[in-house]
């Protein structure tokens, strides 16, 4: 991982086996400056299976990614009280003001 190649130390979370709770990702989420929409993987299966639309309300997406984590963009990269979705992954070395080169 990237971090791993730039000697940076952190906690992996995986969330199918650590669930997020609506609490933590509204947290995660805020600290990002993301809306629920931009975080959920729309063309996951489950997004459709879920009757979601790009119209579904805040509460909505983030209640069906917290009971399916497969909907959740990955990674989050939470560094205090700021994050970013960390695609592609370099955005996380921006975060914590390092650079990939």
């Amino acid at each position: 991982m990237l971090f791993r190649e730039n000697g940076i130390e952190y906690d992996k979370v995986d969330y199918f086996i650590e669930p997020l709770t609506q609490q933590k990702l509204r947290g995660l989420l805020n600290k990002a400056g993301l809306r629920p929409i931009e975080a959920v993987r729309k063309k996951e299966a489950a997004f459709k299976e879920l009757g979601l639309s790009e119209n579904a309300s805040d509460d909505e997406l983030i209640n069906a990614m917290v009971l399916h984590p497969q909907l959740l963009q990955r990674p989050i990269v939470e560094v205090g009280d700021r994050a970013v979705l960390a695609r592609p992954v370099e955005k996380a070395l921006e975060l914590i003001g390092r650079s990939s080169e």
